[in-house]
């Protein structure tokens, strides 16, 4: 008999290939010093927030008032909500009230609340792979099936494997644009063939498939690309982002979910996602946070510091023979590994102290998966390391 759960025991087994190879990092930066460590394996912005933050942050604090640090509505300050609403208005050019903004415990505790207010045991979540791999188990913590789904050879919306997933037991569909690992921005036109596709299912079935868009690289977008509006693409859609990424807040956990004001349910389905947010242990999300993105909403770090980034590796990765997408978005790229087993070129890279994380982790394998949200140094250092490991398997 086991005194622990035997499906968490399970968990950790197969867990995030990303936080395998941060807790390798640590290890070889213990054993070689850490400036002859490529770490590329973890998301976290090595930005700091802009003095925006800092400057807001300090006024906050200056100015408290009394129980500012007590109990608030579950969804969050009223205020800030107005002010979301607010901002969501002035981009989407529709009109969003308090009510229909929840703010959260950063885009994971969102996508969590959502799936918790959604799902009954066995409904599916789809989800396009290649994909942010804590999906399989927010899903899972609320009684989902997840059902993957290709993409396209460039990684955008694949409409025919959409239609051969759906069925009576789909409840929803998670994306995530600019995509967690890839890079990619899911074009307008693949948006709106997946709202007519999931129109004609509702018809088919007389039920409503929700679309549940993950966004906290919204603002993270190079060369002038645009991320379509998915509120003016489909009505059923809830939005879950956070200011992880781009105000580099990863740590605070703050963020907010919304619904568009035309949702079906709308009223219940908000009741709903409230009492999921206190129910599951966030109550709230963190006042003083919520306080200061009420004024850093249009405010980001400087991401031509990460497209640096990107041009940079992207650069020296073609002229060493490597096949990738150039990323629209995020700060990550998606190469092609020279081998069928990932796992084992991954392998190879770390003999040369290279830190990346397997596609085969996000359900693209074939591919290997680097984070450019690094000091300059950490990429031009790591170049001559790149180059044996290009010439070891006859790129160069």
């Amino acid at each position: 008999m086991s005194y622990i759960s035997e499906k968490m025991l399970g968990y950790v087994k197969r867990a995030s290939w990303i936080r395998k190879m941060f807790e390798e990092g640590a290890r070889l930066k213990q054993r070689y010093g850490p400036e002859n460590v490529y770490d590329f394996s973890l998301g976290n912005p090595h930005l700091e927030p802009p003095k925006e933050f800092f400057e807001t942050l300090k006024e906050e604090i200056e100015h408290s008032f009394p129980h500012v640090h007590g109990y608030m509505p579950n969804a969050g300050f009223p205020e800030v909500r107005e002010t979301v609403a607010e901002y969501l208005t002035k981009e989407h050019k529709l009109r969003f009230s308090a009510s229909d903004i929840v703010m959260t415990c950063g885009a994971a505790g969102g996508l969590n609340v959502v799936l918790k207010a959604l799902l009954n045991p066995q409904e599916e979540v789809i989800v396009p792979a290649p994909y942010f791999v804590e999906y399989n188990f927010y899903i899972d913590n609320h009684g989902g099936k997840i059902k993957v789904v290709p993409t396209t050879e460039d990684f955008n919306l694949d409409i025919e494997a959409f239609a051969r997933a759906l069925n009576k037991r789909t409840k929803a569909i998670i994306l995530n644009s600019p995509n967690n690992p890839t890079g990619q921005i899911y074009s307008e036109e693949s948006l709106r063939d997946l709202a007519t596709l999931l129109e004609k299912h509702t018809q088919n079935y007389a039920t409503t498939v929700y679309l549940i868009m993950d966004e906290p690289y919204k603002k993270l977008v190079y060369d002038n690309y645009q991320v379509p509006s998915i509120f003016n693409i489909y009505q059923n859609t809830i939005l879950v982002t956070s200011f992880s990424k781009d105000l580099s807040l990863a740590g605070e956990r703050i963020g907010y979910l919304a619904v568009h004001p035309q949702i079906g349910n709308k009223e219940a389905l908000l009741e709903t996602i409230v009492l999921a947010n206190r129910i599951l242990g966030f109550v709230n999300a963190p006042a003083l946070m919520q306080r200061a993105i009420k004024h850093l909403l249009s405010i980001s770090v400087d991401i031509n510091a990460y497209k640096k980034n990107r041009d940079l590796l992207c650069s020296k990765l073609k002229e060493l023979g490597f096949s990738f997408l150039l990323p629209k978005g995020a700060f990550y790229v998606f190469p092609k590994t020279p081998i069928a087993d990932d796992v084992e070129f991954v392998q190879v890279l770390q003999q040369e102290r290279i830190l990346a994380v397997p596609g085969s982790g996000f359900g693209g394998p074939g591919h290997f998966r680097l984070a450019f949200c690094v000091e300059e140094r950490v990429i031009k250092n790591a170049m001559p390391s790149f180059e044996k490991v290009a010439k070891k398997f006859g790129l160069v």
